[in-house]
């Protein structure tokens, strides 16, 4: 009678540990991602500002170039703000390739020493 309730009983505990399994795989991995969903709309946003602003600036670097520099730039010499506009352009988005890199070589390097 022991063998009998023995194995009634190991289709429910088989049972309860396929609960708790699942249980615990959404405890760990989609509660976190649902938290962190908030974070990464706050970064997609702010990004989307930061490149609406950076272009902006540009624009208006350009604008200022074709227009308070008077003769300096006429004839032949007209694509020279543009150019400079390009470069000035070329330059910031180095910079913020750089500065991802660098972050992401700083984490590796500190994640490796911990």
């Amino acid at each position: 009678m022991s063998q009998n309730r023995r194995d009634e009983s190991l289709p429910k505990l088989v049972s309860e540990l396929w609960d708790l399994v699942v249980a615990y795989a959404k405890q760990e991995t989609l509660q976190p991602l649902k938290g962190i969903g908030k974070y990464v709309a706050f970064g997609m946003a702010g990004s989307m500002v930061l490149a609406v602003g950076v272009a902006l600036l540009l624009l208006a670097s350009l604008r200022v170039l074709q227009t308070e520099t008077g003769t300096l730039f006429t004839g032949t010499w007209t694509w020279i703000p543009y150019f400079i506009t390009a470069a000035a352009g070329i330059a910031v988005a180095f910079a913020a390739v750089l500065a991802i890199v660098s972050g992401r070589s700083r984490r590796s390097s500190r994640g490796a020493r911990a």
